[in-house]
């Protein structure tokens, strides 16, 4: 039986099967140490019954940072809508979830990703957000079983020029849905939009 559980920076050494997808982002050492410094309870591995590393998750909450336009946060607000329509409420993010090849399809990125909403509703985050290549329909499909919906498309975000996905599954805070939207695959920012 596998488990969810903290990841820790032993970890990275044990890891690598898991990064072995060419879609899947790989970072540096220090990359991995910031998160666990700054948001180590959105950090969770999961780990198979002989020690495994099965499937990981990287995660931070954050919002824009610049203060907000109008207070209280009101998605339907007119400073939202067109003055700063790119500015981000308190929400949890996604940075990274991948898990290991011989271990897809046994539930593992629904239930890491499944911990780490848990937290963003703790946290009082409007919703939770992921970046994901709009040719990782895989990825896409699953995102959308999980509750996710695509809030827009960045052009050339990727080094490799491929665009991404921004897509969004609101929290408990966001009763009525109002930080998600229909039709985001046709709305195009640029990288420099998104921080």
């Amino acid at each position: 039986m596998s488990s969810v559980r903290p990841m820790t920076p032993a970890d990275l050494l044990k890891f690598n099967p898991c990064n072995l997808d060419h879609l899947t982002e790989t970072y540096n050492i220090g990359f991995y140490l910031d998160y666990f410094s700054k948001w180590p309870e959105l950090c969770m591995v999961i780990e198979g019954r002989h020690g495994e590393i099965e499937g990981y998750i990287l995660g931070k909450v954050e919002a824009s940072p610049y203060a907000a336009p109008h207070t209280p946060y009101n998605p339907a607000h007119p400073a939202y809508t067109t003055q700063y329509p790119n500015y981000l409420p308190w929400h949890a993010h996604i940075t990274c979830l991948t898990v290991s090849p011989s271990s897809r399809r046994l539930g593992h990125a629904t239930a890491l990703s499944s911990s780490l909403e848990a937290i963003g509703n703790r946290e009082n985050a409007w919703f939770v957000d992921l970046f994901v290549r709009v040719e990782n329909t895989a990825a896409i499909e699953l995102y959308k079983k999980m509750g996710y919906s695509v809030y827009r498309r960045i052009v050339d975000y990727y080094n490799d020029g491929s665009d991404a996905f921004d897509m969004r599954k609101p929290l408990l805070r966001d009763v009525e849905g109002k930080t998600v939207r229909e039709g985001g695959e046709e709305i195009r920012v640029d990288p420099g939009e998104v921080w």
